[in-house]
This record gives structure tokens, sequence and C-alpha cells, in this order.
């Protein structure tokens, strides 16, 4: 079973010649980057951040070590940038310097997510126009057979070398369609994660709290922060 499958593939390689080899190869390229990206984005809790939103109600409550707890050791871009913005308001930070700084770390976060999701763009751009090339190729030399035959055309070869040479384009586009459906959904969770960084550390910084109760010290003491 496995073997007439292989060769079947190595069939279907061989009539669509070089054209058809490098969009299986593209094929095998983003096979392998979409389960890269998809693992990476589900353990990393890219466009999920229940966590860092678990810190900022602790923060809305006055709870600054339940806030840093239920946020520790982030690996998300949201989830980083609430636990730095925790971090810098314990120690009394300015609001402009949070914001910078928040800014920069959640900037260098999302392109590191990002990387990979360009190329399958290209990837998805590029398969058809390459089915789509080598298509032309193959009406090129059906018809240069068409003219080379004279009265003697075979209607059967010509209609061969027509739907072998249409099969590039069918290659591109079966490649094009799943990766652009990856790509919208890696580009959403994205979008989901800029917005939750802008929206939580939004609302960190802007809503005002009459006291913030920090972990007790060894005195029994709690420590306040007004911002």
């Amino acid at each position: 079973m496995v073997s007439d499958v292989f060769d079947h593939i190595a069939s279907l390689l061989q009539l669509g010649g070089p054209v058809v080899t490098v969009i299986a190869g593209l094929s095998v390229v983003a096979t392998a980057l979409v389960l890269v990206k998809v693992f990476e984005f589900l353990s990393c809790g890219i466009g999920n951040d229940t966590r860092a939103q678990k810190a900022v109600h602790h923060w809305h409550a006055g709870q600054l070590a339940k806030a840093k707890a239920s946020n520790a050791q982030p690996k998300s871009a949201a989830g980083r940038a609430v636990a730095t913005a925790l971090s810098l308001l314990e120690l009394r930070k300015d609001k402009a310097e949070i914001e910078e700084r928040i800014g920069v770390q959640a900037a260098g976060d999302l392109h590191h997510f990002s990387k990979g999701v360009r190329a399958l763009e290209a990837i998805a751009q590029i398969a058809p126009l390459i089915g789509l090339f080598g298509t032309v190729l193959g009406m090129i030399e059906a018809f240069q057979a068409l003219q080379s035959a004279g009265s003697n055309v075979d209607p059967s070869a010509l209609a061969g070398g027509i739907w072998v040479a249409l099969m590039t384009t069918a290659a591109g586009l079966g490649v094009a369609m799943p990766v652009s459906l990856a790509v919208t959904w890696l580009e959403g969770r994205l979008e989901t994660e800029r917005v939750c960084i802008e929206t939580l550390t939004s609302s960190l910084l802007l809503q005002q709290l009459p006291e913030l109760q920090a972990a007790p010290s060894s005195r029994g003491q709690n420590l306040s922060y007004a911002r």
C-alpha cells in the first residue's frame, strides 16, 4: 500500500518534470514550517494569555504577590510584557519609562514569533506562479509538437500534453491554499497577542489603585505602593 503511494508520487513527479519537483520541495518546507510554528504558538500560549489576564486581575485587586505568582516565567509576548510591567511598577518606575521598556521588549518578542510566517507567505504566493509557469511551458511544448506533426495530428497526444501541463498549476494551487490558511491562522494569533499586550499593559498603567499589597515581610508588614 505504501509502496503504491510512493510509486504514484514518483510517476507524478516524472510527468510534471522539474516544475512539479520544485513545488513538491516547497510543500515539504511549508509543512515543516507550519508544524514548527503551530507547536511554538500553542506551547507558548500565543493568542491565549489567560495567565497574564489573571495577573492583571490580581493587580486590580491590590494583590501584587498573587499577580506576580500567577504569571511566573511567562513564555508569551503578552505574559512577558505584563511581568515586566509588574516588576517596574513594584520598583516605582516612571510611567513613560515603563511604556518605553515594554514597547521595546514587545517589539522584539513579536518579531521573534513572526519568524517563519513571512517565509510561508512567500511560499503561498510563489507556488501558484511556479505552477502557472510550468503550465505555460507545457502548453508551448504541446503546441510545438502539434506543429511538428503537421496533418498527422493525434488528438489524444495533444490532450495528454495539455493535461500534463495543467497539472503543474493544480500542484501549485494545492500547495498555496492550505499554506494560506495556515498563514491566516498564525497572523491572527500574532494580532491577538499584540492587542493583548496593549490592553493588558494599558490596564496596569492607567488604572489608579489605592493600595497594592505585596507579600508579607518577616515583620508581618505589608508594603504599599501608590502610583
